[in-house]
């Protein structure tokens, strides 16, 4: 049996659909018992956060895997300071894509942008980012890309760096804009709760 596409794995998934503090939040549950949660900017439908979770070959569920956004367990802002700390002056990685581009921020790296390089590797099919002083390196893939099982394009790689942050983006393919256009339809017909959370208990 031919392997399903992404598209119809997200259209034949339960979906249950949250509004709440200006974004929809998405809860997909896969037919293999993984899921994925997204939640959506309601002004301007652009994806703030993705994370997702597989079940164990035993049956028990994973840790959720931060795709989009921010790490779990990040600082976050307190009520008495508008300031965000970080813990530490670690270099941090975040995915926070725009419409048009996949685009990763790795705060903490106070380099001039010569000291940068970042490439397409196209055999592992990853991105891999480096400095000319040994001081930082990191390799990743975009997981949307091996979904939809697209190749990677190093004329779509771009970067830049300012205020102690490397900014790398990837222009969308134009399956992908409409693999995500497709999708946003979707979701827009849920009918979605908006009074409070929703309490969801797993077995």
């Amino acid at each position: 049996m031919a392997e399903q596409s992404w598209i119809d794995r997200l259209k034949s998934s339960k979906k249950t659909a949250l509004i709440q503090d200006g974004k929809r939040k998405i809860h997909y549950l896969f037919t293999d018992g993984s899921e994925m949660t997204e939640e959506y900017d309601l002004k301007t439908d652009e994806l703030i956060v993705r994370r997702c979770r597989q079940k164990s070959t035993l049956g028990a569920q994973g840790q959720w895997q931060v795709e989009v956004g921010e790490p779990l367990g990040a600082p976050v802002m307190s009520v008495e300071s508008d300031v965000i700390k970080e813990n530490c002056s670690n270099p941090v990685f975040v995915r926070k894509d725009t419409k048009t581009s996949f685009q990763w921020r790795v705060r903490n790296l106070p380099y001039p942008k010569d000291v940068y390089s970042v490439s397409v590797e196209t055999s592992e099919r990853c991105i891999i980012i480096k400095t000319s002083n040994k001081k930082y390196y990191k390799k990743f893939s975009i997981d949307d890309l091996n979904r939809s099982q697209l190749p990677l394009d190093s004329s779509a790689l771009t970067f830049t760096h300012a205020n102690n942050t490397l900014i790398v983006s990837y222009k969308k393919p134009k399956e992908i804009l409409t693999l995500e256009q497709e999708l946003l339809k979707e979701l827009k017909k849920l009918k979605g709760t908006s009074d409070g959370d929703v309490d969801c208990k797993t077995q």
